[in-house]
């Protein structure tokens, strides 16, 4: 068996559909199981409709959600009944909202559950009219269950078993919702970001998959972000480590939660193209090939470099623990860190509140913050076996200035700041010196 995930993008209308169908239809002979996303844009939209409820505003938005779902069942033969019920159950759900003036992470995470829902139930209607024996199943349904934590939710340990007795009793091809599972009071949860990822590889380690296929709209993991490198090209193959670190980095190709259960049972994430089906994509192993590489730049924007600085902690003991105690008490994650004798550096996101960060951390030593402000990272294998690394990295940038390092014992990661507007330049200069394109 495999699991064949995709995402927004590739069941955005009609047409996608259609072509979806045609990539598993492919793939019968390896018996599919298909996870899909909502159509593209519409858990964005889903979000704006309700949020106008809350506000007691109009919004057309509504009444072109649904025109979009029907327009696609029309163009693909099919019957509006495939999703009256939907309709009827949310528009009931917004005007709830709209009368109580009340929008929880529980609500959202319920309004969420539809736009995966009509999505199965249209891909697995259209796969029915075509001769392919496909069912539509909420992964709820399925044994997906998770905690309570509405929008970021962690999967309860019995799930694996559940999926796994579920799928012992389904014929055919299961197309199921990712994204969404069920707490233990039946309530609808989602997984977070990228949570249909995460739901296919879920699925791929409990039925014990051969393979686990991620269908998006780039040939796979990339050697940079296409959009700033434009001769970035795909990579044949990167280990789970690699992929892990790219994810995290901000790689928007996999979701960072998608590796572990498939590294847990050593099956292979292969990262494809809908829009460019025949292309090899990208193989992620548990390991690759031994052997010193640059395999991707990586580059995160909306940074904010915040050095602290007190002659206080020279020779002292505990210091570092009084300025983390800071970051923990406002539940705030530190990315890079550097330190010396009387000064730590660390980078954190712009999102986040720095003001209040700062005040806190002013009570204890100097501070000093510098915001926009990118990193930059070089994600590979044995990076520190290659002798001329740090020589090639800094003659590509010597007319860019690096504001803090974090070069550890990692093999995997060496990652540098700069100001943001220089970030596209610097990611294009290391491309062409590592890469030489």
């Amino acid at each position: 068996m495999i699991v064949m995930k995709f995402g927004g993008s590739s069941v955005a209308d009609a047409e996608r559909i259609k072509n979806v169908a045609e990539i598993v239809k492919s793939k019968m002979g390896r018996k599919p199981v298909v996870v899909v996303s909502a159509l593209g844009g519409a858990t964005d939209a889903l979000i704006s409709i309700a949020k106008s409820a809350q506000e007691k505003k109009s919004n057309g938005e509504f009444a072109a959600f649904f025109d979009r779902h029907r327009k696609a069942i029309a163009e693909l033969g099919l019957k509006e009944e495939l999703i009256k019920g939907d309709e009827e159950e949310l528009t009931r759900l917004i005007e709830s909202i709209s009368v109580l003036n009340e929008l929880t992470s529980r609500i959202l995470d319920r309004i969420f559950a539809f736009g995966e829902g009509m999505s199965s139930k249209i891909m697995a209607g259209y796969m029915q009219s075509i001769g392919m024996p496909a069912s539509a199943y909420a992964a709820y349904d399925v044994g997906m269950i998770t905690d309570s934590n509405f929008g970021e939710a962690d999967v309860l340990p019995e799930t694996e078993s559940l999926i796994k007795g579920a799928f012992g009793h389904i014929d055919g091809i299961p197309v199921v919702t990712g994204f969404i599972g069920k707490d233990m009071a039946g309530n609808p949860t989602t997984l977070g970001r990228g949570g249909s990822d995460y739901t296919a590889s879920i699925i791929g380690a409990a039925i014990g998959a051969e393979e686990i296929e991620i269908w998006t709209d780039v040939d796979g993991v990339m050697t940079s972000d296409p959009r700033i490198v434009k001769s970035a090209v795909s990579i044949d193959r990167v280990s789970y480590e690699e992929a892990s670190e790219l994810a995290f980095l901000g790689a928007k190709v996999l979701h960072p939660k998608t590796i572990l259960p498939a590294v847990n049972k050593n099956i292979p994430v292969r990262v494809l193209n809908t829009f460019n089906p025949s292309h090899k994509g990208t193989v992620v192993l548990k390991e690759i090939e031994k052997g010193s590489r640059v395999a991707s730049i990586a580059c995160k924007k909306g940074v904010s470099v915040i050095n602290i600085y007190s002659p206080n902690m020279f020779g002292a003991h505990g210091f570092l623990k009084e300025i983390f105690s800071v970051f923990e008490s406002l539940k705030l994650s530190v990315d890079m860190v550097a330190t010396s004798e009387v000064n730590v550096s660390v980078t954190v996101d712009e999102k986040h509140d720095l003001k209040r960060l700062v005040n806190e951390l002013s009570k204890i030593a100097k501070v000093e913050i510098r915001n926009n402000r990118a990193k930059i990272s070089l994600v590979g294998n044995d990076m520190l076996l290659m002798p001329d690394l740090f020589g090639k990295l800094f003659m590509s940038l010597k007319d860019i200035r690096v504001e803090m390092i974090s070069s550890s014992t990692s093999e995997i990661n060496q990652s540098f700041v700069v100001k943001q507007e220089q970030a596209d330049e610097a990611v294009r200069r290391l491309h062409m010196t590592f890469f030489g394109r």
